[in-house]
Formats: C-alpha cells, structure tokens, sequence
C-alpha cells in the first residue's frame, strides 16, 4: 500500500497512544488496531479513556490548542477488538461516511457450539427495545435490514471460528444473529449466557477495504486474528 500524498510522516512515538495500534496514517485518515475494552467515542461515565480521545492527542503531539484532530466515521463496540478509520478532516469524513455501506467489512469470531450449515447469509430485521438491546423482527416496517455472511474456518468440541462479512452495519448484528442461532460469540455478556473463565468478547474486525476519499484508490487493511481466539478453540 503505497503513500497517497507524498511521504507522511506522524508523530513521534512517545506520542503513540495506548491500546491502539496505527495501521496507516496520510493527511487524510488515520487507520488504527483497537484493542478489545477500549471504547470508540466518549460515554457520560468515560470521557478520555476513548480511542477518540487518545487519537486526538496523538494527531496534536500532546498539544491541545493545535488545530489538528481526528474526525469519527464509524465505531466498534468496546469489547470489539480491530481495524478503526478516522478521518482527519471534514471532507474526507463526508466521503468516507457516505459511502460506508458500499466498503468490505470482514470479522473474525469464536462461537459456542457448532452450526449446522458451515457457510452462508443470515438476513432479518433488527429492531431495539427500550433498554436498548437488539433483537430480530420479521416485518421489515419495524425493523432494519440486516445480513451477515459467514463461513467456519474451524471446530473443535465446545467452540467455532468464523471469518464475517458485514453486509450491512446493523449495532450489534453479528452478536445479534449468531445468539440468535443458539450460538453466541463466546465472552458476550449482553447476548450470550455467563461464563466463567472468557476473557474477553471473542470479536474481531479484522479487515476493511475503502475507497481512499482524496486519491480513489482502493485501499486494504488488515489485522492477523487474535491467538486468543485460537487458544479458545482448544480449551
């Protein structure tokens, strides 16, 4: 993947922030590895243990009156670990922003228990309650399309790894549908059952190809899966 605005070069690394990775990084977007407990965007509770936040710093080298930031095209779930893209000005948000939905997401994932079809679509349609968790409905008027795509890369006794493509990005769809199907990302707290011993939400947003919003070039990022994931498997 070759520099699309001359050579960029970022901050020094003492300014590199904690639990994020960065992937690539030009005058336009900043891709970054985000580790699973770390929130994209700040809640009441959590204002600057966010990845926002962190990103921020790191874009203004530690200085807050500096007019450089980053901007937030999409989120990731905290226990969501993987490939996050901000942009780094407006434009390139509103490109980036617009034309999500024609972008390839891919996930990795560990669920309990087996399925009986190894690949495949799962369509519905996802509607919130009023504690704002999701759930399947079959009338298209009270609910938005979802669809994820799946195939079993391996099995063991108690677990499955999948490698997901997000073809819609629905909140919490893939923990949605696979709990759905009585297999539930393994370490889901909201959509799974209580388990003892999961050390974390076993989901992984492992590559995402985008349409560089200056240059139009299509651009591939990826991350390698979790060994955590692989551990899972042989327990």
């Amino acid at each position: 993947m070759r520099e699309n605005q001359n050579t960029f070069k970022g901050p020094p690394k003492r300014y590199h922030p904690r639990g994020l990775a960065i992937v690539y990084e030009d005058h336009d977007i900043l891709v970054a590895d985000k580790m699973s407990g770390l929130l994209t965007v700040s809640t009441q509770k959590a204002t600057q243990n966010t990845a926002y936040y962190r990103l921020n710093t790191y874009v203004r080298k530690g200085n807050q009156k500096s007019r450089n930031r980053v901007f937030i095209v999409h989120r990731l779930d905290r226990d969501t670990s993987g490939i996050l893209v901000f942009a780094k000005n407006e434009a390139a948000k509103r490109y980036l922003q617009d034309a999500w939905q024609k972008f390839k997401k891919r996930y990795y994932a560990v669920l309990h228990g087996t399925l009986s079809h190894k690949e495949g679509i799962i369509t519905s349609y996802l509607a919130e309650n009023s504690i704002h968790r999701m759930y399947s409905v079959n009338d298209p008027e009270k609910g938005k399309l979802a669809e994820t795509g799946y195939k079993v890369l391996r099995e063991s006794k108690n677990y499955s790894l999948l490698e997901i493509d997000l073809l819609t990005g629905r909140k919490n769809q893939i923990r949605v549908h696979f709990s759905e199907m009585g297999c539930p990302v393994a370490g889901d707290k909201v959509y799974g059952k209580k388990e003892k011993g999961i050390k974390r939400l076993a989901l992984h947003a492992g590559s995402l190809t985008i349409t560089h919003p200056c240059t139009k070039e299509a651009m591939i990022f990826e991350t390698k899966i979790p060994e955590y994931f692989r551990s899972l498997l042989n327990t």
